[in-house]
């Protein structure tokens, strides 16, 4: 049971008791529920307070030494702080903090290295890629010309063969690699090869893997790409927000294109909060909660499988699990909505191939990083795994006092768990 709002939000209950009141109550959902969402975490109170600072109160448009603005002292050093652990920890020449999010972040990758109607190239949004690799509903497939590779259908991993043979026909001006719902490694060496015979800059998208690169449970990008783009939550435990790394030679063209290409002045208080993101990733236990993220996930993985779940590639790498829920009889959006139900908080997704539409998909995401966050093993993980194959069940029945038992079984579970930065 989390606490009262007018305990832990004194002056937002005073002033705006209707609004405490549902911060208290989304407080609760996230403390009694199994949140298997994978590009969902939970940030520590240290994380949570920086965002919640002063720093809110200034506007600073430039870089550090560069402002437009008078009054800069404090707030250059809270991002040359936030700059130079990004550097450090993931091993790059340069990097810049203030994109907003990830979306906005690739979008000034286009603006440094191409021209509206260049083709660009990324990984298919239904095979698991990300809108703002060159999908057609994005703004990125709008103003680029793009191009797709995905999964081959009896293995759903990267044919690289493809990927080549595309990058060599099209010559696309930017390759992105990485994704949304991608849980086998990336092999940047392969795309790397790729790109320099394709004369490409390459862009590596870790905003899923951020945090399992961090704590070395999953290969670096920063060897063999150009750019290296992620958001700062996710698997590293940050606020929302985003980061954009690269060699010495772009930084000039990526700072450009943040700002004043895109962007007008960062928000502070979430270049602070990245900052002791960045610190509590560089500390040696979070090199154990990125393995543990693995771990568990894959024993998550095995756990399901004996259970007769499908799972795109057969399992996992990293912290994310795609079940094509085809074979239970269930879309994966029904399946989704009566897992909520029952305290367990996953999302519907497309799956390769998926003969289903979008928004009603066959596949349902999930995987370990706020699970992990809080404490639990992989000897939780036949418990979880049982929950879900009960909950699947459940749904298939329109079982709902299955569901209801399931939720109590969560919640004491979570109870014995308590979630980081979440009052108690």
């Amino acid at each position: 049971m989390t606490a009262d709002p007018t305990t832990t939000h004194p002056a937002l209950a005073a002033t705006d008791p209707e609004l405490a009141a549902l911060v208290g109550a989304e407080e609760r959902l996230q403390g009694e529920t199994l949140r298997l969402i994978p590009s969902e975490n939970y940030v520590s109170a240290a994380v949570l307070e920086a965002a919640g600072t002063v720093l809110q109160n200034k506007y600073s448009e430039g870089y550090p030494g560069r402002r437009y603005y008078e009054g800069q002292q404090v707030i250059d050093q809270v991002e040359r702080l936030a700059v130079g652990r990004a550097k450090d920890l993931f091993g790059v020449d340069h990097a810049n903090v203030q994109p907003y999010s990830g979306s906005p972040a690739n979008l000034a990758v286009y603006l440094a290295f191409a021209q509206p109607g260049d083709t660009v190239m990324g990984m298919a949004l239904p095979m698991g890629g990300h809108l703002t690799h060159g999908w057609g509903v994005s703004a990125t497939g709008t103003w680029f010309r793009g191009v797709q590779y995905g999964v081959r259908q009896d293995t759903g991993l990267i044919d690289f063969d493809q990927v080549r043979d595309l990058a060599l026909k099209e010559r696309p001006k930017v390759i992105f690699c990485g994704g949304t719902a991608l849980p086998r490694t990336i092999d940047f060496a392969a795309f790397a090869e790729i790109a320099e015979e394709a004369g490409a800059v390459l862009v590596a998208d870790i905003a899923h893997i951020a945090g399992l690169v961090a704590g070395g449970a999953h290969p670096s990008p920063v060897p063999y790409a150009d750019v290296v783009s992620t958001t700062t939550h996710k698997t590293l435990r940050g606020p929302r927000g985003a980061m954009l790394m690269c060699r010495e030679e772009h930084a000039k063209a990526i700072d450009k294109a943040v700002f004043p290409g895109l962007q007008g002045g960062p928000h502070n208080q979430t270049t602070a909060a990245i900052a002791v993101a960045l610190h509590e990733a560089a500390q040696p236990s979070f090199q154990d909660y990125a393995r543990a993220v693995v771990a568990n996930a894959q024993a998550l993985a095995e756990e399901l499988l004996a259970r007769g779940f499908d799972l795109v590639s057969g399992g996992t790498d990293n912290h994310l699990i795609l079940m094509d829920l085809t074979g239970k009889d269930v879309p994966g959006k029904v399946a989704a909505k009566a897992l909520d139900r029952a305290g367990i908080v996953v999302n519907y997704n497309t799956v390769p191939y998926d003969p289903r539409k979008p928004f009603d998909p066959s596949g349902v995401r999930i995987g370990t990083p706020s699970l992990t966050s809080r404490g639990l093993t992989t000897e939780h993980m036949g418990a979880v795994a049982d929950w879900i194959d009960r909950g699947v069940r459940a749904a298939q029945k329109g079982d709902e006092d299955a569901l209801a038992l399931i939720r109590a079984e969560v919640a004491a579970l979570m109870a014995a768990h308590p979630a980081p930065g979440i009052p108690a």
